[in-house]
């Protein structure tokens, strides 16, 4: 879904699962998993992939795994644009009849896995042969069709999107992260396909309840002060459809609505000088703390000390850091809409999306900042039954029940 500091999205922070002990594979089945070169930055697709890769071998079955070359990607420029279009050259002009060729060397037996959807344009160089393609979110493709006015895209991203679901429309097999992707990409099929499944993510990291001693030294080792009584945190990279400036519009409207704020702390990348300049003119004694680089035990300590994950997306995929904070016991408060509303069930609060409108934005952020008052400041029996729920519901994204419905899905390609 280069290597950004841990705790963006959850792919990123991939911990090996237990070991299974050797068992024969279910079928005669060999996997070629398709995935992006380590130089285009899609890391989370690529721990995916490894996710994938390490959890079919365990099961058996041999795997291996393709990519585009990287001659021209790896040319010197300064411009990251540029970079990424002389990427694309390798990846959609140079591969492909690579592909081809190495595709119909391969025997019947074998299953090719496109671990993500934004491969799509490699899509009809194997849709006549057993394939499964992974999906998502549609969000850049949404956003290229106009669906997304806080994300205009330009010609060429529009142009680039419309080949990537040219391409994947040959696909026949697929695998969506959520019922929400599942109902975008119907909508962007010419035909139903034969096969499309709604397989869940599961936890690949054992986040779990952290004690108090143990977060407070985890995350002094930071360097940031750690305040004993908690924060407000969210997670992200700060994506656009992670709705940065949405969170601090709530931040700053639970301040000016209380004596006694908490500190909000937004865990992850470097934010850009529109966010710092946004934040500091929220005023005090409010206080926003930008936290990057993580390790995956910081993480988990975040999420267990905070009073409340505050996750109001525009869109998702999934949305991994709302199970994350459950399976750590702490409060959520996110959009109600799904994935979002999808993944957390009714054990999270929920507040509208944030709508587009200037006037509307401040209406949505005095809403939401009273949720979050109410949230944060929850205690005793109301605070415990609603981290219990959490626990409960997160337990339900579980890596070796996904790794299972992959491979049962994987075989049903093969026989189709």
């Amino acid at each position: 879904m280069g290597s950004p500091p841990v705790s963006i999205e959850s792919p990123a922070l991939l911990s090996p699962p237990t070991l299974r002990p050797e068992v024969k594979p279910r079928t005669t089945m060999r996997l070629v998993l398709l995935t992006h070169p380590p130089t285009f930055g899609v890391t989370s697709i690529s721990r995916f992939a490894e996710m994938i890769a390490r959890g079919m071998s365990q099961r058996g079955y041999e795997v291996e795994t393709w990519t585009s070359g990287q001659k021209w990607g790896l040319v010197n420029v300064k411009s990251p644009v540029a970079r990424k279009w002389l990427g694309y050259v390798d990846q959609f002009l140079l591969y492909p009849g690579q592909l081809e060729k190495r595709v119909s060397e391969q025997s019947d037996s074998t299953v090719f896995v496109v671990a993500d959807q934004a491969l799509g344009m490699w899509v009809p160089y194997l849709a006549r042969r057993p394939h499964v393609i992974h999906c998502h979110d549609f969000l850049a493709l949404q956003s290229a069709m106009g669906e997304f006015p806080e994300n205009p895209t330009g010609w060429t991203g529009r142009q680039y999107q419309r080949l990537i679901r040219k391409g994947f429309s040959h696909g026949n097999t697929f695998v969506s992260v959520s019922h929400k992707t599942r109902a975008d990409l119907h909508r962007y099929l010419p035909r139903t396909p034969k096969i499309s499944e709604v397989v869940y993510n599961g936890l690949n990291h054992p986040f779990r309840p952290v004690d108090f001693l143990k977060r407070m030294v985890l995350l002094k080792k930071s360097g940031v002060p750690v305040p004993e009584l908690g924060f407000i945190l969210h997670l992200s990279g700060n994506q656009w459809y992670k709705n940065p400036k949405g969170i601090l519009a709530i931040y700053r409207a639970y301040v000016e609505s209380t004596s006694k704020p908490f500190p909000l702390w937004m865990v992850g990348a470097e934010p850009t000088e529109e966010l710092r300049k946004i934040a500091a003119a929220i005023p005090a004694p409010g206080r926003v703390q930008f936290v990057n680089g993580l390790s995956n035990e910081q993480v988990n300590a975040a999420y267990s000390h905070a009073r409340v994950l505050l996750f109001p997306s525009i869109g998702e995929g999934f949305g991994w850091p709302i199970i994350e904070a459950m399976a750590s016991a702490c409060p959520v408060i996110t959009t109600d809409a799904p994935p979002m509303s999808e993944i957390a069930g009714d054990h999270a609060h929920l507040i509208p999306r944030m709508p587009s409108d200037l006037a509307g934005q401040a209406a949505w952020a005095k809403e939401a900042a009273a949720v979050l008052d109410h949230v944060v400041n929850l205690n005793g029996t109301a605070r415990a039954d609603l981290l219990r729920e959490g626990a409960l519901n997160a337990a339900r994204f579980d890596a070796e029940l996904a790794l299972d419905a992959y491979e049962e899905i994987y075989a049903r390609a093969l026989t189709a």
